[in-house]
């Protein structure tokens, strides 16, 4: 994908996309379907954050690890996003309060860098107000 995506799917949303779409909540799903055309994107690491939860067996995936992940971001309109120097570094520089997930602290960090929606489930993210948030 050339350009950069108007949305970036924080994990949990990823694999329910990609596994099952109708865990995600239905308008949130509804804005995904709508905007999927003008870019997904998913961090790098949400691959690591999907490994180590199918490896301590808190997430069953339909075919292994690998081949979960190459399907994935195979779907169309989905572009694995980078993880940068700068974003690194951004994510251990969020205007505070945040909490202290560093996979967390990396996809904010990515929709804040890409100036992208950030469509996300998770209710402290939710709550940050330094990074905007897909509304349902």
């Amino acid at each position: 994908m050339g350009q950069r995506p108007l949305t970036v799917l924080d994990t949990q949303v990823w694999v329910w996309w990609t596994n099952d779409p109708d865990l995600i909540p239905p308008q949130l799903r509804g804005y995904l379907e709508v905007n999927e055309k003008h870019g997904l994107g998913v961090s790098v690491i949400s691959c690591l954050e999907v490994a180590r939860l199918a490896v301590a067996g808190r997430l069953v995936l339909p075919v292994a690890v690998e081949e979960w992940v190459t399907t994935a971001l195979g779907y169309p309109h989905v572009a694995l996003l980078d993880l940068t120097p700068a974003i690194a570094v951004a994510s251990t520089r969020l205007p505070e309060p945040f909490h202290r997930d560093p996979a967390d602290r990396i996809v904010v960090a990515t929709a804040m860098a890409l100036d992208a929606s950030l469509a996300t489930t998770d209710g402290k993210i939710r709550a940050y107000p330094h990074v905007r948030t897909v509304s349902y």
